[in-house]
């Protein structure tokens, strides 16, 4: 009786240490290779790098699908977006981003990359609301989500402030306005009114 009980008991812990491992295998299955969710406006603060951090390098492609890679524009400031066309907040910020693309766009490298992971985003899908909308920025695909990965994205809008020594200033997660962008950008790219 002893042995029958030590064995319903080992059985029964088996199970359960099966079943924890089961879920804890299916979650973390579900949540790798997904691209990052809608970020609310505002509902992360953006915050600024203790150390200089160095900027990853990533390869993009453009709207003729040519591959470009961070590294091709070192030695001057860079604003990393990451957008997609389904992300309301991204919509919303879109235009504060053309007015700041017209207003430093000589000075500073702007890259609006659209998180196109194939599925909910797709190349098409933000190559056609940039059309509609008429912005002028300069877009690239990130269709592989390497960009995304290599910048830890979990949430649309993001936007990442890169100094022109390649080190990484700030990064912020949520919609952006002009003055906010105009305010980091006088700080990665100073005299550029």
């Amino acid at each position: 009786m002893r042995n029958k009980t030590s064995t319903l008991i080992f059985i029964a812990l088996f199970a359960v240490l099966m079943a924890g491992a089961y879920l804890f295998y299916t979650n973390l299955k579900d949540t790798a290779g997904k691209i990052p969710s809608e970020t609310e406006n505002g509902s992360l603060s953006g915050t600024a790098e203790p150390d200089k951090v160095p900027a990853a390098d990533f390869t993009v492609f453009d709207g003729e699908g040519n591959p470009i890679d961070l590294s091709d524009f070192s030695g001057s400031p860079v604003i990393l977006n990451f957008w997609a066309s389904w992300c309301h907040y991204c919509k919303l910020e879109m235009p504060d981003f053309e007015e700041a693309f017209a207003q430093y766009g000589d000075d500073v490298v702007f890259m609006m990359i659209d998180v196109a992971d194939g599925k909910r985003e797709t190349r098409e899908s933000g190559q056609a609301y940039i059309d509609e909308n008429g912005y002028t920025f300069p877009v690239y695909f990130d269709t592989g989500l390497e960009a995304a990965s290599a910048y830890n994205i979990t949430g649309l809008p993001t936007t990442v402030f890169i100094d022109a020594d390649g080190n990484i200033a700030k990064t912020v997660s949520g919609a952006q306005t002009l003055e906010k962008l105009t305010a980091e950008i006088d700080k990665i790219a100073p005299g550029t009114d």
